[in-house]
């Protein structure tokens, strides 16, 4: 009876907020440490990595990420799909994909070798990664680094598609199937089992372990508290009028979510999968929707915006140093938006039916696509034809949705409205999504038992509710750190194990070759 009160409680908020980023901000600050380019401007060094990875794997892959795109869209609309049902293969080589303590695991069957189709693993992953970044993430970038930020953005989700190629491959090939047919998968899997592969079994169990210790951590925060914390935020403000009763009651729509988030992810991955493969779609054409019909009513502004991209891309004007600050928004924006080399999503693709990892690794780089090039950019250019950005201003995630949401009011009225809605659906399948992230993370370190299945999940629907009511400002910067740390293991993992996804390509495209023949 006593909790929505104890959770609301400004002083208790403070308090923790405090103590906690006292103890934790050595970590925060070593993860977010960043290199200095000028007295003023600096780069963080994970994003320094990220960029660096994804341009490794574009030129080692042959730029899969362009060659391969319309490959991608046939796999996801069906076409090679008489390959994963034929009863012979050319080229066939078996992946180590049975856990050796599920020795009954059915793996004659292929319709047992995954839980999920091509399309529901690609919306599954979507759903984690297309939310606030795309709305708050790209005002924020624009508000410091200016329009030209936005071809930045452009230019890392490009890179950051190779990425998600190499680990989504990677989290297919390594992944283990038990005698139910459920499917456990991602990094943890890969850097054990690969690294010891090539002889660096120590190595990938400490890697492993590291990284799935850091995707619990993140699973509650940054998946889950940021999310539901955000998405209260705006329905508060557009929604919510402030003699209402539910005015600031985050607890009380923290309890909603939780009920709705609860439901759908005792059921599992599949449970997951239907809910985003109708979720995904219907929230991203309603905010596309949106943005569309505003470009349209300012459809003249449009060529003058896109030249403003170019010339502040190239040409900013202002402070000495102005390039640098332009170029590290839009690639700080562009990496943590799509989370391409961060590893989370390829735990999402491992659930794929299918016999060829490569398969899923082409789907897995449509997601930086959707996620940075498309959305990202759509935001940007409604935010910049509507002047809601005053470059040189750092603003909050808070103000970074509120700034796109009087973007779109000043098309139509009524817009701020359907923002709300696509942020709640953002929100909630974020949060499903992650609760999946966190729970293969936990079973790796804990057991698969039931019971460690339904604390996990019991713990992540208590930090739904603390999360929508409590202003823990150091709890979610330590977790949204933690997300960032995952990098540091999965890049690693997939720089050592490359050779093994060329492999796997080499092997799809023959498969695909024969096929067409």
């Amino acid at each position: 009876m006593l909790f929505p009160y104890i959770i609301s409680e400004q002083n208790l908020d403070k308090n923790i907020d405090h103590v906690f980023g006292e103890a934790t901000s050595w970590f925060v600050d070593a993860i977010l440490a960043e290199i200095p380019i000028t007295s003023t401007i600096g780069i963080p060094w994970v994003l320094v990595v990220l960029i660096l990875g994804a341009s490794y794997f574009t030129i080692y892959f042959k730029f899969v990420n362009i060659r391969s795109f319309f490959t991608a869209i046939n796999v996801v609309r069906g076409k090679y799909d008489a390959l994963e049902n034929s009863e012979q293969e050319m080229f066939y080589t078996p992946s180590p994909n049975i856990s050796s303590k599920d020795t009954k695991a059915k793996n004659d069957n292929k319709d047992t070798n995954g839980e999920v189709s091509h399309f529901q693993a690609l919306t599954t992953a979507v759903s984690a990664t297309v939310g606030l970044g795309n709305i708050a993430g790209v005002a924020i970038a624009l508000s410091i680094g200016g329009a030209g930020a936005t071809l930045w953005m452009v230019v890392v989700g490009v890179l950051g598609m190779s990425s998600k190629f190499v680990e989504c491959t990677l989290g297919v090939k390594y992944r283990e199937i038990n005698n139910e047919g459920k499917v456990f998968g991602g990094p943890m899997y890969y850097l054990t089992k690969g690294l010891k592969e090539k002889g660096y079994a120590k190595l990938g169990k400490v890697l492993s372990v590291l990284f799935a210790v850091m995707c619990i951590g993140g699973s509650f925060g940054g998946g889950n508290m940021f999310q539901v914390n955000q998405a209260f935020k705006l329905l508060n403000h557009v929604v919510i009028s402030d003699n209402s009763i539910l005015h600031g009651q985050g607890w009380v729509f923290g309890v909603i979510m939780a009920i709705l988030v609860g439901v759908v992810i005792i059921g599992g991955i599949k449970k997951i999968a239907s809910v985003t493969d109708k979720i995904v779609p219907f929230m991203v054409l309603i905010y596309i929707g949106a943005v569309l019909t505003v470009l349209v009513l300012y459809s003249s502004a449009i060529p003058a915006a896109f030249g403003a991209i170019w010339d502040g891309a190239f040409h900013p004007e202002g402070v000495l140093g102005g390039f640098v600050g332009v170029l590290i928004q839009g690639f700080r924006r562009g990496a943590f938006s799509n989370e391409a080399g961060v590893g989370s999503a390829s735990i999402a693709h491992s659930a794929v039916k299918t016999r060829f990892p490569a398969s899923e690794g082409l789907v897995a780089l449509l997601e930086p696509f959707i996620d940075t090039v498309i959305v990202c950019t759509m935001t940007a250019l409604v935010l910049i034809i509507t002047g809601q950005i005053q470059t040189g201003v750092e603003i909050s995630d808070e103000q970074g949705v509120l700034l796109t949401a009087s973007a779109l009011e000043s098309g139509v009225s009524w817009f701020p409205y359907l923002l709300t809605i696509a942020v709640l659906l953002f929100a909630f399948s974020s949060m499903i999504a992650w609760s999946y992230y966190g729970y293969q993370a936990w079973s790796y370190l804990f057991g698969r038992g039931k019971r460690t299945e339904y604390l996990y999940k019991f713990i992540f629907c208590c930090f739904t509710v603390i999360g929508a009511a409590a202003t823990l400002n150091a709890v979610t910067d330590f977790s949204d750190a933690m997300v960032f740390a995952m990098m540091v293991p999965n890049m690693i993992g997939l720089f050592l194990l490359s050779d093994k996804v060329k492999e796997e390509l080499k092997r799809y495209k023959k498969n695909i070759k024969k096929m067409m023949s």
